[in-house]
């Protein structure tokens, strides 16, 4: 494979979009069991904004795997790859609404740590197609966790 950018050089990068994708993965099943078990008087508020979420995570999927595999690599793709690879804290039983929300936070603010970890190596291979993808995630995931937190206060 010749695209310009190193054998070694690729595999750094791949190995960070790999965690990406793992954040990513488990974030988009976190907010789609929040949007199938959420309660309460902000019932219908957070149902449909956590379906917005869900949705645009889901396409997000996609696209990180698919980088991955134009850097010649196999994307993870099991939930024993994403557990091993993840960095987002998984709920343990139905949080309440407020909880789930706070969770959603977390999960991606860690997102956005994992994509920051990745620019280096991005950066020192010129590799500019990883680069953009990151910066349009890491868009995404600020305003998420900024429109989540406002919910909070």
């Amino acid at each position: 494979m010749d695209i310009g950018i190193a054998e070694s050089d690729r595999q750094r990068i791949v190995n960070g979009l790999n965690r990406v994708l793992a954040d990513t993965y488990t974030l988009y099943l976190m907010t789609h069991n929040f949007h199938w078990n959420v309660e309460g008087p902000m019932f219908n508020t957070l149902h449909l904004m956590f379906e917005t979420q869900y949705t645009e995570l889901w396409a997000s999927i996609d696209l990180i795997a698919e980088r991955i595999r134009s850097l010649g690599a196999p994307a993870p793709g099991t939930y024993k790859q994403f557990a091993a690879l993840t960095s987002v804290k998984e709920p343990d039983g139905v949080p309440e609404a407020l909880d789930m929300v706070r969770q959603l936070v977390a999960g991606h603010e860690a997102v956005i740590r994992t994509a920051r970890e990745v620019f280096p190596a991005a950066d020192a291979a010129h590799d500019e197609a990883t680069a953009d993808l990151l910066t349009q995630r890491l868009q995404v995931h600020e305003k998420t966790a900024w429109m989540l937190r406002s919910l909070l206060k």
